[in-house]
């Protein structure tokens, strides 16, 4: 039998990479998670921005196992309504509203809403209770070098390290899957997003509420109060030189514009924190792996975010993947492993994708017709309690 390094190497140090290391570390295998940049864990550091994440019901059950859960329970924001407005008539103010309320399907709340640098924060603390993984953030993946016994990983520092199972979670311009040469196909809309969080005088009572006019959804998601006022993180998607410019506005500007696209629903919004931007597409890898490689979040699928869906389908590869892994542990990383993953994932992952690219395309309509088309779809779906329930139900996760 081979003599290996490590049982698995993780690509990325990012959310979905940390929870990968802290979920096959909790499992009993031995993991070395590298990335070349240092983890953003305090609010106010250089590169934090206030990007969130919402885990919807079913990641408890694995930020459980992964010994992760008891950590971010306690600064957790509840989502208990998914509450959507549309605002697309002539003056920016709601036409429609419809709430989707959990307690229609379940006893627990949609999800819990934490922003990233306290996920990353109180992921790198698992991570050094667990004795048998290793994080070295400042090193990144050089080259990857497969053969069917095992890979080998060049790490950026120049040391070697072997390993049955590589699992590259390095973002959507993956290097490990780019040295595998697995192909992506990815669709552009010319939409950017803002990223930032708020304060605001009405309480959000647990709503994530997503306004829909044009060019994008504008989406508030329940953060825990901030300087002892109700606080929100914010994605607001919009075309990308509208979405530059607002980046760029001065904050009173900036401040007034967004709370007339909130539609005023949460009062006047302070803007809470400094603004990130990042570039909105649709993007799905050819396979979910390779020889030795198990592609995960990012590496393999990239959604806009609407419908809190991006980390939950990056969750559910690693489910699949730990599944997998502990089934057969003396076959990990080999083909039929890899294969199974792949075929498990990839036609959920590609049925998901299409799902979301076209939530987003109704979101970014310019034309009133098509708007007042939208509106009046939203008001179907929503009067058919078995449709609504289901809509629910796919949009926690469940299978298509």
């Amino acid at each position: 039998m081979p003599q290996f390094d490590h049982d698995i190497v993780i690509s990325g140090g990012g959310v979905a990479g940390l929870t990968a290391a802290a979920l096959f570390g909790s499992a009993g295998f031995s993991v070395l998670c590298v990335d070349p940049a240092p983890p953003v864990i305090e609010r106010d550091a250089d590169g934090s921005g206030m990007r969130t994440t919402a885990f919807l019901q079913p990641a408890q059950a694995l930020l459980e196992r992964a010994g992760l859960w008891p950590r971010l329970a306690p600064h957790a924001a509840e989502l208990r309504v998914m509450r959507i407005v549309d605002a697309g008539g002539e003056a920016p103010e709601p036409r429609l509203t419809r709430d989707f309320d959990a307690a229609d399907i379940s006893e627990r709340p949609f999800g819990w809403n934490l922003p990233n640098w306290l996920l990353r924060r109180e992921m790198v603390a698992r991570l050094g209770e667990l004795p048998n993984v290793t994080f070295r953030p400042g090193t990144g993946t050089a080259r990857l070098f497969t053969r069917e016994a095992e890979a080998r990983v060049t790490l950026s520092d120049g040391e070697r390290v072997t390993a049955p199972l590589v699992i590259a979670a390095d973002g959507r311009n993956s290097p490990m899957r780019r040295a595998a040469g697995i192909d992506v196909r990815t669709t552009r809309y010319g939409q950017k997003a803002l990223a930032f969080a708020v304060t605001h005088p009405i309480p959000h009572d647990n709503v994530s509420t997503e306004i829909h006019r044009a060019g994008g959804p504008f989406t508030l998601v329940p953060l825990p109060d901030h300087d002892g006022m109700p606080s929100s993180a914010v994605v607001w998607m919009e075309d990308g030189p509208e979405a530059v410019r607002l980046s760029q506005s001065p904050v009173p500007a900036f401040e007034a514009e967004m709370t007339e696209r909130s539609a005023h629903l949460f009062g006047p919004l302070s803007l809470a924190s400094r603004r990130t931007i990042w570039p909105i597409i649709t993007q799905v890898a050819a396979r979910m792996a390779g020889e030795r490689l198990a592609l995960v979040a990012e590496a393999a699928h990239v959604v806009p975010p609407i419908g809190a869906q991006g980390l939950n389908m990056s969750l559910a590869d690693m489910r699949v993947l730990l599944e997998l892994a502990e089934a057969a542990p003396d076959r990990l990383g080999d083909v039929a492993m890899l294969d199974a993953y792949h075929r498990r994932r990839h036609t959920e992952v590609r049925i998901r994708a299409a799902g979301i690219d076209a939530l987003n395309r109704a979101s970014q309509m310019h034309a009133r017709p098509l708007r007042d088309a939208r509106a009046a779809g939203l008001g179907a779906i929503y009067a058919l309690a078995p449709v609504r329930r289901a809509m629910m139900q796919m949009g926690l996760g469940a299978r298509l």
